[in-house]
């Protein structure tokens, strides 16, 4: 090929754990993703935030929500092809340090890929660079969440960064553009901010700009459990947040984080060609394409918090932008 292409495929949060795990147990490892099965096994790479561990263990440490879904279901990540998760999130722990081990010995023996979490801080903050279609696509993992969870020299935990350090963002800046280096496509997957909010904070907005401005082609963010606004900025791509996938979780009547998108986004060597979006809905532990008035809706609801960044999502879902990189 001349001009490969490759087509990335991005999502929320998946939390396959508690009341989804009983449904998995009871009917196939597929049922979660419903009818948007085929769009996920359309793509070449897929990335997904994983809102759960994967594993046996009953260390349950002491907070609100504690998740897990039994090692077994990993079969349900690999049955839509999902190539990478970001593990630096709030629930990586859930069963302490022997829940995140066997999650990760899982999802190595599946031959999924992984960021933001490991059995040191080495680990978690290792980047996956995987090459496609003769594309190097880097993938960073972090989050703002459980601060106490972070990975040490000799302990495991996740990639956790204060985002109003300037130290921590520096090393985040550093690591992005040393990773620009050996790659041609940089993508940072972040669970930061609040829940429930209908716009990230200024200074996750600020520190997005940040990151791009130093490399990041890709922004994938995730943790508000609704997702927020996209903005195309220094010509890359800002989802500030892609909302939740599958989950078993008690519905906004506001906020509606029982409505999202599959995003995808179609790139070669040079930079992103297009971005659109595919409306999806979350109903009885099962994602599907959203259809009538619940397409519209979320649509309409895109278009108008992505206004805000002055970023055009058209009623067919495509995301208008630029040729992002000139030709080399």
């Amino acid at each position: 090929m001349d001009n490969p292409k490759l087509v990335i495929g991005l999502a929320g949060d998946v939390m396959i754990g508690r009341g989804v795990d009983y449904v998995l147990s009871r009917k196939d490892y597929s049922y979660v993703w419903g009818n948007v099965l085929p769009a996920l096994r359309t793509t070449d790479l897929n990335i997904v935030n994983l809102e759960t561990t994967l594993t046996n263990s009953n260390k349950k440490v002491f907070k609100t929500f504690n998740f897990k879904a039994t090692p077994d279901k990993i079969k349900s990540l690999t049955e839509a092809r999902i190539t990478i998760v970001n593990l630096a999130n709030n629930h990586i722990l859930d069963f302490s340090e022997e829940g995140l081990a066997e999650t990760i010995q899982t999802l190595n023996a599946s031959g999924i890929k992984f960021v933001g979490a490991g059995k040191n801080v080495r680990e978690a903050a290792k980047p996956v660079i995987i090459l496609k279609n003769n594309i190097s696509i880097g993938v960073l993992g972090y989050t703002d969440n459980e601060p106490g969870w972070k990975a040490g020299a000799f302990t495991g935990g996740v990639n956790y960064i204060n985002i109003y350090s300037k130290n921590d963002r520096n090393k985040v800046l550093l690591s992005i553009e040393q990773l620009q280096k050996e790659t041609n496509i940089v993508i940072v997957s972040i669970h930061w901010g609040p829940n429930m909010k209908e716009a990230p904070d200024k200074h996750l907005i600020d520190f997005a700009h940040e990151m791009t401005q130093h490399g990041a082609d890709i922004i994938h963010g995730h943790s508000a459990h609704n997702f927020q606004g996209i903005e195309i900025y220094d010509q890359k791509l800002i989802f500030y947040d892609t909302g939740d996938f599958v989950d078993d979780y008690v519905v906004d009547p506001e906020l509606k984080n029982d409505h999202s998108f599959f995003y995808l986004v179609e790139l070669d060597k040079r930079g992103i060609i297009k971005a659109g979006l595919i409306p999806v809905l979350i109903s009885n532990c099962q994602v599907n394409l959203a259809t009538e008035e619940d397409y519209k809706w979320s649509l309409q609801r895109m278009q108008y918090l992505s206004a805000k960044f002055k970023t055009t999502v058209n009623d067919k879902g495509e995301i208008v932008l630029t040729r992002i990189k000139s030709p080399t």
